[in-house]
């Protein structure tokens, strides 16, 4: 067959599985976005720790985002890179706020680095009050500090760790909220060519540097992960882990695979099929992904306060019944077991959702921009010293100069004095 043949016979494939497909598809964002808002309603009503649950709420509604725009995509084709552009944004986003879930619930920034350093101390196995020499100490640190331990020994760069965590994950929302938006330039003068592997078009060079960004993120939350995991046992951090980055890691392979094997003429090389089979396998993940978050990211944890100042009392009281010997003689017992909790009472969810939009906001132009000054740092520092490299040159080439014009007047000085003794 002929390419023409080819691109026609894949249109009416394209023609008689769209429709199925988008009922289909449909119905799985519609299961995936009714589980995933009636989790962000119980924890808007039960919103009685607003430093996790604003970040757990941003992490739940990641699901919704992707199913909604995942439909719509599938539905017309011609929004499908607007919807991309969002979807990729919300991405980042959800990312950094899973990373400062974690930090929530250690405590808070100053606890966690608290943390980092004990941890890196005991590690060392040499308590910072017993040093004795400052040089000594400065040397150590510097030697502690170093990137490298990053790599091979998290746990001893300390409160290093949490910068390079939030700098990662930092890093990588600004860049792919960055490369989403230029992809929509680049694709309004016809040259990003969507899942198209050629040194022509845009995309190839905007996965890379996204792929990279993303790898580094991940890899930054999963050092963080491996030194503060014991810390973090009570919240079950590991099934958490899993499900938010088999989000995040999976679907963005899976359409560099689609597009790779579109590539290779393994899958019909055909742009609307590439986009509606990522957009239809989306919508059944996340189906399965909002199962999961009910399990995961459960709000019944938070429907209890710690302190009995407000709210409902209520006591659970459990009996057993037991045989006791005594005496050669089996007595029967009654074990009575009495639990008291204080259910919270509920929140308005006004007052939740403007806590998430403000002080969650405030939070992410802070980190943004700390993350920024960062990178820039190091920039000016180079400038700077490259100027001074400059300025060095200048006066050596200047005082060079000098030195040769005297040496010049000196000799012709001399050959005057000889021609008149």
């Amino acid at each position: 067959m002929t390419d023409r043949e080819l691109d026609l016979a894949y249109e009416d494939t394209y023609r008689d599985l769209h429709r199925p497909a988008v009922i289909i598809g449909g119905c799985f964002a519609v299961v995936s976005v009714v589980l995933s808002l009636f989790l962000t309603l119980q924890h808007l009503r039960s919103y009685t720790n607003p430093t996790e649950q604003k970040w757990i709420v941003a992490v739940v509604f990641m699901v919704p985002v992707y199913a909604t725009e995942s439909i719509i995509s599938l539905w017309n084709p011609r929004l499908s890179l607007a919807c991309d552009i969002l979807r990729n944004c919300y991405e980042a986003f959800a990312l950094y706020s899973f990373g400062s879930y974690l930090i929530a619930c250690l405590g808070g920034e100053r606890r966690v680095v608290e943390l980092l350093e004990n941890e890196s101390q005991k590690r060392l196995g040499k308590p910072l009050l017993e040093r004795e020499e400052e040089e000594e100490e400065e040397e150590e640190l510097v030697h502690q500090r170093s990137f490298s331990n990053f790599f091979c020994r998290p746990f001893l760069i300390g409160k290093d760790l949490l910068t390079i965590e939030k700098f990662g994950l930092v890093q990588y929302m600004i860049l792919k909220t960055f490369c989403a938006f230029l992809a929509l330039l680049l694709e309004v003068f016809s040259v990003y060519g969507d899942g198209e592997f050629k040194w022509y078009y845009g995309y190839p060079y905007i996965t890379v540097v996204i792929n990279f960004s993303q790898m580094w993120a991940l890899y930054c939350l999963v050092q963080f992960y491996d030194v503060t995991h014991e810390r973090l046992k009570p919240i079950k951090p590991l099934a958490k882990f899993i499900s938010f980055k088999a989000i995040v890691f999976a679907t963005w392979w899976q359409g560099v695979g689609i597009a790779l094997l579109c590539a290779f003429r393994v899958l019909p090389k055909e742009g609307k099929l590439q986009t509606a089979l990522q957009d239809f396998l989306i919508c059944i993940e996340m189906s399965i992904a909002a199962v999961a978050h009910i399990f995961v990211f459960s709000a019944e944890p938070y429907r209890f306060l710690p302190v009995p100042e407000y709210g409902e009392v209520t006591t659970e009281t459990t009996k057993a019944g037991l045989k006791v010997v005594e005496d050669d003689k089996e007595k029967p017992a009654v074990l009575e077991k009495t639990e008291t909790q204080v259910e919270a009472p509920g929140t308005s969810i006004k007052e939740s959702v403007q806590d998430i939009v403000v002080e969650g906001g405030q939070r992410v132009m802070e980190d943004v921009v700390l993350t920024i000054n960062q990178a820039m740092g190091p920039m000016e520092k180079g400038v700077t010293k490259i100027q001074e490299t400059f300025h060095k040159k200048t006066d050596s080439d200047s005082n060079h100069e000098e030195s040769e014009l005297e040496i010049e007047e000196h000799v012709e000085h001399l050959s005057a004095n000889d021609m008149h003794p």
